[in-house]
């Protein structure tokens, strides 16, 4: 199962310009074997699953993400 560029944009709930400057740097690959691109489930789960990796990495070593302590 494949997603075309605009239901991409809403799975991950970020708009079509964002798929594109993420297709741009190889963070998500599409599948180019039709006339459009598609992007493959098991491609945006990855895509997912790494990046919440790199943030939780990121909080676990007292990233910007902290809460603010007063």
């Amino acid at each position: 199962m494949a997603l075309d560029r605009r239901m991409t944009a809403t799975a991950l709930g970020v708009s079509t310009a964002t798929v594109d400057r993420l297709r741009e740097r190889g963070l998500i690959k599409p599948s180019l074997a039709l006339r459009k691109p598609l992007y493959p489930v098991f491609e945006i789960e990855r895509f997912l699953r790494e990046t919440s990796e790199d943030f939780f990495v990121a909080e676990l070593r007292g990233g910007a993400h902290e809460p603010a302590t007063k």
